[in-house]
């Protein structure tokens, strides 16, 4: 499609149909505003052809369960939602990649050389590359394009803004040069290896995955090659109730530590018994040695251990319930599994501050956001929802079910201690990573 034609083709109907699916009613004329602006943007930052337009999004995503489990091979349960990455993109005759993306410098990546930088480890272009090679390996020779792109994901939330541009370079490959046939799953597993290869962050899949899939999913990682996906039916807001991060603003500067020790500590439990991570044992194997393992280990590491057994059984329990909802049909049958979901949901968030201990750097004990968010949270709702640390922790959000009747004063008593706009509603959306036909 031609840039000038794109452009007509945001005003229809069917264009508003799809900002609809992907951002919500309310977001419709915004969400053409912001399209209308990457086009345009496109044409008058990069000159010369633009006869052959493609547009793509990728979904950041919330976790819903599953607490620092898929890097030990756990479950988790996570969703698509409405803030995304969003690109228009010209493909190229070279092989260079160009990316323009709002407020962060250009990104620029020969494709004739995809072999590892180390000097770029940790930034984008890493990323790019590393994309490109592992598609180039499993048979599609990636080529070059421009791309003006914007995210609307929240840097530092724990929504998984870089995961987002991973599933969005990934899907542009695809259907650029692949023939858009990739699933979901992997997308997802391209950009996880570029990311831990070649951007040289050892992570799990769950975020690329969700990112990927659209929707809310359960994600069993026991066969990491082949993990298996079960797309479920969330609707909590039809039910009365708001799903919503809460921002601290805390600092994640010199956090690395923190977070690489959870999968550190978790492994090393799993090598006392010659395995490779924790989910190749269980609970019971691991509770007659917890006495030799705190002598060699030390305690934190197997309190993380016995989270990650009972945080599986949790995801579990949390997919039995959303499928129970999704069948009752009485108010009062309703009503009872909800609570018994915001259960769960309390007590992962419980389990996280106790036995994962995430919910503060022991290096900043005066530095307690999360816990702060958490109690007043609690103390807000007075078992009308839940609430629980979100995404990796130690800074950053808290994930919270709030009775949609009370969200504007839940926003107010937040704002008031971290700050105007702290709380951000959020809405599982069914598109992940997806190239849009207008």
């Amino acid at each position: 499609m031609t840039i000038n034609a794109l452009l007509e083709r945001f005003k229809t109907p069917e264009a508003a149909g799809i900002f609809e699916n992907l951002y919500g009613l309310e977001q419709v004329d915004a969400a053409r505003k912001r399209y209308e602006a990457l086009t345009e943007g496109l044409m008058k930052g990069f000159p010369g052809s633009h006869d052959d337009v493609y547009v793509f999004t990728a979904a950041g995503r919330t976790e819903l369960c599953g607490n620092h489990t898929d890097h030990n091979f756990g479950k988790v349960l996570a969703a698509s939602i409405q803030m995304d990455a969003a690109a228009v993109v010209v493909p190229r005759n070279d092989k260079k990649v160009i990316f323009r993306s709002t407020g962060y410098p250009d990104v620029e990546v020969d494709l004739n050389d995809l072999s590892l930088v180390e000097a770029e480890k940790g930034t984008t272009e890493a990323l790019v590359r590393g994309i490109a090679a592992e598609l180039n390996a499993r048979g599609t020779a990636a080529g070059g394009f421009t791309a003006n792109a914007a995210s609307t994901v929240l840097g530092g939330s724990g929504l998984s803004s870089s995961a987002a541009v991973e599933v969005l370079f990934g899907k542009i490959f695809d259907c650029l040069y692949g023939g858009g046939k990739r699933s979901a799953l992997e997308i997802a597993q391209i950009g996880q290896k570029a990311e831990n290869v070649y951007f040289g962050k050892p992570s799990g899949l769950m975020d690329q995955t969700a990112c990927a899939s659209g929707g809310a999913v359960a994600i069993d990682f026991g066969n990491p090659g082949d993990p298996k996906v079960t797309q479920i039916n969330v609707d909590l807001e039809a039910e009365g109730y708001a799903l919503c991060v809460v921002d601290t603003k805390g600092s994640h500067a010199d956090l690395t530590p923190d977070y690489a020790a959870i999968p550190a500590e978790m492994k090393a439990v799993a090598a006392h018994f010659g395995k490779s991570c924790l989910r190749e044992i269980s609970l019971q194997t691991l509770l007659p040695a917890v006495k030799e393992l705190r002598e060699k280990l030390g305690d934190r590491a197997v309190l993380r251990a016995i989270h990650f057994f009972n945080e599986n059984d949790r995801v579990d329990a949390m997919l039995a319930a959303l499928e129970k909802l999704d069948a009752v049909k009485s108010s009062a049958e309703k009503t009872s599994v909800i609570n018994h979901y915001f259960d769960i949901v309390n007590a992962s968030g419980d389990s996280s501050w106790e036995l994962l201990q995430n919910v503060y750097s022991p290096k900043r004990a005066n530095e307690q956001g999360i816990p702060l968010a958490l109690a007043m949270t609690r103390n807000f709702l007075r078992n009308e929802g839940a609430c629980r640390v979100h995404g990796g922790g130690f800074a950053g959000t808290i994930q919270a079910y709030i009775p949609a009747s009370r969200l504007a004063e839940y926003k107010t008593l937040m704002g008031s201690v971290f700050g105007e706009n702290s709380v951000t509603p959020l809405r599982i959306r069914p598109v992940g990573a997806a190239e849009l036909k207008f």
